[in-house]
């Protein structure tokens, strides 16, 4: 090398040396000083667990236009108020029905023995009409031809309305394993995802008897309730809503004209099932009574907002669905959700976090039903270039992203891209410093069934983060409580939260956008 260039070459390296390798190339930028900010305050001073402890333990089961889910929406209000945040409001967003509440259950086998027994009624069903003592009674309808021969003999008669419920025994063993590195690497690496089967849809045979059409036969005949297991795990009721219920909007009417319909752990419906079919009668006493509203009321999405600065009109959102079931306070979902979600926004606020678009949080109402809180809540405020009718609204173009968590309450160890691969330079850059925290992958694939899609449908940039399993927990059943939280993930969650909410908000431009479906 020649000596007059020996200076400069040096100059260079010290440069290379001294400058950090993310300030040199044309990267996305990461403030890592606003990081150390945010993982100190939720990593140091967090607050989540105090939100999920009220929300399962003090509130309770939230299903939609509850009494439970009513005081959920107030009090999540009151927090972010507290908090400092501004636009907070209960937004409705349609007719949804009249409410329902179960106000007590209590269900007794009798004889050959004594035993008290587990479980919750279906929502949207009417009561039991006080304590009733009842002959329990397999009935098997499968074809309209069945009727016949339970016609005049099912008055006053307890009806087991399933096949005895299989039982996963290897689940108590198995549990739920947390995802290993293997399966990780295979997330990120599969390019597409795996087709799944879709059996030919089959004509649907007249003859063959539909659920609305079995609840109207059982409640003409005034059976005293209806009994059914569908679960696979020991001590677990599953249970959702009445079949027809949202058909009919769950209506008044279509309430009180089902009888008392009530989902039983397996293990106390198969051993009356057993015994009845050793020709050994059983007798139960059961009580079930529900409150049914008698008008129709609005659902409602709760929001509230971290102003922006330069660029407050555009807007990065994140959240989670409030509502639930009503077997359980339903703790990992999604009280979960709902938790991180407040938690990250205290998080930004108790940093001093001035983003320069507003950051807003929503949680919705009305997901469990089929996504219909954040599907209206899209609708109303952003528009559907889908729909001639709707079109695309001003504010359409001022969304940057929304973030969604969803899948239980395990910590997040990465994103999904949802086929958005404009979105992984930014992604990948703004998870590098939680590596530590087990935040690795980006992978290029979609998931659904919760209200990012609701986003994602009309091309706007709508993304779940991947979450670990999580041992214990019982989704959708009467096991989900706050026991099974582990503090630890949820701490992570905000803060990683947070962290992507005020990079989006804080970027030179919005989130890339793919092509509307």
């Amino acid at each position: 090398m020649s000596s007059r260039f020996r200076p400069l070459a040096i100059a260079l390296l010290l440069f290379l040396l001294l400058v950090p390798a993310a300030a040199m190339r044309q990267g996305v930028p990461v403030d890592r000083a606003m990081v150390a900010k945010i993982r100190e305050e939720g990593l140091q001073r967090s607050q989540v667990m105090e939100y999920e402890g009220y929300l399962a333990d003090v509130l309770g089961a939230r299903l939609t236009l509850s009494e439970d889910m009513k005081r959920a929406q107030k009090w999540v209000q009151g927090e972010m108020k507290s908090m400092g945040l501004v636009n907070v409001a209960a937004e409705p967003f349609m007719d949804f029905g009249v409410t329902w509440d179960n106000e007590f259950v209590s269900i007794h086998l009798l004889e050959p023995d004594y035993t008290p027994m587990v479980g919750y009624p279906i929502a949207h069903t009417a009561g039991t009409n006080g304590r009733q003592v009842a002959q329990a009674v397999i009935v098997d309808l499968l074809v309209k031809d069945d009727l016949a021969k339970y016609r005049g003999a099912l008055k006053g008669k307890a009806v087991l309305a399933t096949p005895p419920a299989v039982i996963d025994i290897a689940a108590l063993t198995r549990g739920v394993p947390r995802l290993t590195q293997q399966e990780l690497d295979a997330i990120e690496r599969t390019t597409i995802a795996p087709a799944r089967p879709v059996a030919p849809r089959a004509a649907r045979n007249p003859d063959l008897l539909t659920p609305e059409e079995k609840i109207a036969f059982y409640a003409s005949e005034g059976v005293a309730a209806v009994l059914q297991s569908e679960s696979g795990w020991l001590g677990a009721v599953r249970g959702f809503s009445r079949p027809g219920s949202r058909a009919d909007q769950w209506s008044r009417a279509g309430m009180l004209a089902s009888p008392a319909i009530v989902a039983i752990t397996p293990e106390h419906y198969n051993r009356m099932y057993r015994i009845l079919k050793r020709n050994i009668p059983v007798k139960i006493e059961i009580e079930v009574r529900n409150r049914i509203g008698d008008r129709v009321e609005q659902a409602m999405n709760v929001v509230g907002e971290l102003a922006g600065s330069d660029l407050r009109d555009e807007v990065v959102m994140i959240g989670a669905h409030l509502d639930s079931w009503h077997a359980s306070p339903n703790a990992s979902d999604n009280a979960s959700g709902v938790a991180v979600a407040l938690e990250a926004m205290r998080i930004l606020k108790a940093v001093g976090a001035k983003p320069r678009r507003t950051i807003r949080a929503a949680f919705w109402a009305g997901e469990e039903q089929g996504l219909f809180g954040s599907r209206a809540y899209v609708r109303q405020h952003f528009g559907d270039p889908r729909d001639p009718a709707i079109g695309v609204k001003p504010a359409y173009e001022k969304l940057s992203a929304y973030f969604n968590q969803d899948y239980g309450s395990g910590q997040y160890l990465g994103i999904y891209l949802q086929g958005n691969e404009q979105a992984r330079e930014q992604f990948t850059a703004w998870m590098s410093p939680f590596r530590d925290l087990g935040m690795t992958v980006v992978s290029n694939q979609g998931v659904g069934s919760t209200d990012h899609i609701a986003f994602d449908d009309v091309g706007l940039p709508g993304f779940q983060f991947l979450q670990d399993h999580t041992p214990g927990q019982g989704g959708h059943t009467n096991l989900d409580f706050y026991d099974t939280i582990q503090a630890g993930d949820l701490m992570k969650n905000a803060v990683i939260m947070a962290s992507y909410a005020y990079h989006a908000a804080n970027a030179d431009a919005r989130i890339p956008r793919k092509p509307v479906r």
